[in-house]
């Protein structure tokens, strides 16, 4: 039986990368993070300069805003009437929530002021406007299977730069 032995990321690849997230000289994030290497799963800044990278090679990624979560949008922030929170939701000011709007679309997003009639939300990616700094080393390869290319994603995780979940992720 002979192996399929992948020497470089491509498209199609498997990858597991380990890494370090540094935001305005402090760690943010780390990890070892796998995905499906030209699908889109990881912030395109990222993808675009781990291409090519062999196991073991290591690298340090500079990504401007624009290429990760994108700039700060002003218009993210805006006020919701107080009653379209049900009378059981805590809301944490400056922490971010997990939240539902009217048409079942989830989403996050920060409590940034109340008033005895709204809530001020940001809803812009808690990494918006800023530029990153990931320090990454490249741990593993694979081919990706056909089910995996098919769907554009490996089956079992969260394909994005965040070991808290997937918030934010799209």
């Amino acid at each position: 039986m002979t192996e399929n032995k992948i020497n470089n990321i491509e498209k199609n690849v498997v990858v597991t990368l380990d890494y370090n997230l540094e935001v305005d000289g402090q760690e943010v994030d780390s990890g070892p993070i796998q995905f499906l290497f030209g699908h889109g799963n990881i912030i395109p800044g990222l993808e675009n300069e781990i291409a090519g990278m062999a196991i073991g090679e290591e690298k340090d990624v500079h990504v401007s805003a624009k290429d990760a979560y994108g700039e700060y949008d002003p218009e993210l922030e805006i006020e919701v009437p107080l009653t379209s929170f049900p009378e059981d939701f805590e809301i944490k000011l400056g922490q971010p929530m997990r939240m539902q709007d009217g048409e079942g679309h989830v989403f996050t997003a920060v409590a940034m002021a109340i008033t005895s009639d709204t809530v001020k939300l940001n809803m812009n990616h808690p990494l918006a406007g800023k530029d990153l700094l990931f320090r990454t080393r490249v741990e593993d390869l694979r081919p990706g299977t056909e089910t995996e290319i098919s769907q554009g994603q490996i089956a079992s995780s969260c394909s994005c730069c965040s070991s808290d979940g997937c918030e934010g992720c799209s």
